[in-house]
C-alpha cells in the first residue's frame, strides 16, 4: 500500500445557508481544496461525497454525480458514502483506499450536509434513523435523548456532577472565537453554562452541538506528490474503522465505546505511536458526554475519568491533550455528513501550523475521530507532519 498525503483542504463556514443548494456547498469546498492543492478538477480520479441526510431532507441522492459535474469533474467515478454522522470520515478512507491501493491518483472527498430548511421535528426525526428504528426510534428516542440517558448513568456510575462536563463546552467555544468558519463564534463561562435552559435532564443547551449547513473537502493523491512543495507534507499515518450495536441497551457496558477504542488501538499500530504521542485531537463532541467516554476509549484517561483532562486544564491549546481546537462539533457546528472531513481538515491545519490564535505549537502527530450514531461507527484517522 501507497502512503498518501493530504495535499489540499476547503471548507465553508458552518451557517444557515439558504441561499446555497447541496452542489453550491459542496462545490465551494472542493474548489477550494483543489486550489489549495494547487491542481485541477481535470486531475482528479474520483470523488467521494460523505453525506447523510440529503434524500429526506433535500430531496436529492445520486450526490457523487452530481457534485463532480458540478467542480468540472464530469467522468471521474463518484459516489456518496452513508456512515451516519460518520459518513465524512467513512468517505475519507474510501478515498485513502483508493489511492493507497494504487487504483487512484488523486482523490478529492467533500463532506456537505444541509440541514436548516427543514423543521426542527423533521430534522430530528431525520437523524433518529441512525439510531435503532425498532428498540429507540420507535419509542421515542432522539439523540439528545439517547446521550442523556447515557450521561444519567455516567453520573450515577463515577460521581460527578453536571457542572464538572463544563470545561468541555467552555473550551470549544472559546477556540471557536478564532475560528471564521465556526457557527457560535461566542464564548462562554461557567455560569452560562449552568444556567443553559435544560433539552433533556442532565443535557443543557450547551452540553449540545448544533446543527448547520456546511462542506469542506480534502484532496488526496500519494505522498511523494506532497513533498517539495514549499509546505509540510501532511500525510495519513493511520485509518481503522469500527463497529457495535446501533442500540446502546444492546452493548456490553453502555459507557464504554467499544468501536472507538478498537479503532483507536489499530490506529496507534498502525502508526507506531499511542496516547502519550498525539499531539492534537478533534474528538466527535457532538454531547459532552461523548467528549468524556472518547477520551477514555482512546487511552487519554481511565474510565470514568474523562472529565478530570478538562477540570484540570489540560484540554486547551496549550493543554497536555488540545481537544476542538477549531471549536469542535459544540461550536464550529455539526452539519453531520460534512463533520469527519471538517475535523481532517482542522487536523491539517494544527499540523500545517495554520491554526492562528489556537495553534497547538510544535505538533506533529493529529488524531481525529468522527462517530456514526451513538456509537455504532466510529472511524479514526491519524496524520503526521513530515
Amino acid at each position: 500500500m501507497r502512503e498518501v498525503a493530504i495535499l489540499g483542504i476547503g471548507q465553508t463556514p458552518v451557517d444557515e445557508h439558504w441561499e446555497k443548494s447541496l452542489r453550491h456547498l459542496a462545490g465551494e469546498a472542493v474548489i477550494a481544496a483543489l486550489a489549495d492543492a494547487h491542481t485541477g478538477a481535470e486531475r482528479l480520479d474520483a470523488l467521494y461525497v460523505g453525506n447523510m441526510l440529503s434524500g429526506p431532507l433535500n430531496r436529492q441522492e445520486n450526490l457523487g454525480s452530481l457534485i463532480a459535474d458540478w467542480v468540472g469533474a464530469r467522468g471521474a467515478e463518484a459516489a456518496k458514502i452513508e456512515a451516519a454522522c460518520g459518513s465524512g470520515a467513512a468517505a475519507f478512507r474510501a478515498g485513502l483506499m483508493a489511492v493507497a491501493s494504487g487504483a487512484m491518483e488523486t482523490v478529492a472527498v467533500v463532506g456537505v450536509e444541509k440541514m436548516t430548511e427543514t423543521g426542527g421535528p423533521s430534522t430530528t426525526a431525520s437523524l433518529a434513523t441512525a439510531a435503532d428504528a425498532d428498540w429507540e426510534a420507535a419509542q421515542g428516542l432522539s439523540f439528545v435523548a439517547i446521550n442523556a440517558l447515557v450521561m444519567q448513568r455516567y453520573l450515577h456510575e463515577y460521581r460527578w456532577s453536571h457542572n464538572d462536563f463544563a470545561p468541555f463546552s467552555i473550551n470549544a467555544h472559546a477556540n471557536a472565537v478564532h475560528n471564521p468558519n465556526a457557527r457560535l463564534r461566542e464564548a462562554i463561562t461557567a455560569k452560562d453554562y449552568t444556567r443553559a435552559r435544560m433539552v433533556a435532564d442532565p443535557i443543557n443547551l450547551l452540553d449540545a452541538s448544533p446543527i448547520g449547513d456546511g462542506a469542506a473537502a480534502v484532496i488526496l493523491c500519494p505522498a511523494d506528490r506532497a513533498r517539495g512543495n514549499g509546505r509540510p507534507a501532511i500525510t495519513v499515518a493511520a485509518s481503522a474503522s469500527a463497529t457495535d450495536s446501533i442500540a446502546v441497551h444492546d452493548r456490553d457496558d453502555p459507557l464504554w465505546l467499544a468501536a472507538a477504542h478498537k479503532s483507536a488501538k489499530a490506529c496507534y499500530a498502525q502508526a507506531g505511536v499511542g496516547p502519550n504521542d498525539i499531539d492534537v485531537f478533534e474528538l466527535h463532541d457532538a454531547f459532552s458526554i461523548m467528549a468524556a467516554l472518547s477520551l477514555e476509549a482512546c487511552g487519554f484517561a481511565e474510565r470514568g475519568q474523562g472529565v478530570r483532562l478538562g477540570l484540570e486544564g489540560e484540554i486547551g491549546p496549550k493543554g497536555k491533550l488540545p481537544i476542538a481546537t477549531m471549536g469542535g462539533l459544540k461550536a464550529r457546528g455539526h452539519p453531520v455528513g460534512a463533520t469527519g472531513v471538517y475535523q481532517l481538515v482542522e487536523v491539517a491545519q494544527q499540523l500545517r501550523g495554520e491554526a492562528a490564535s489556537t495553534q497547538v505549537e510544535g505538533g506533529r502527530i493529529g488524531m481525529a475521530q468522527n462517530i456514526g450514531g451513538s456509537g455504532a461507527t466510529i472511524i479514526t484517522h491519524i496524520l503526521r507532519r513530515q
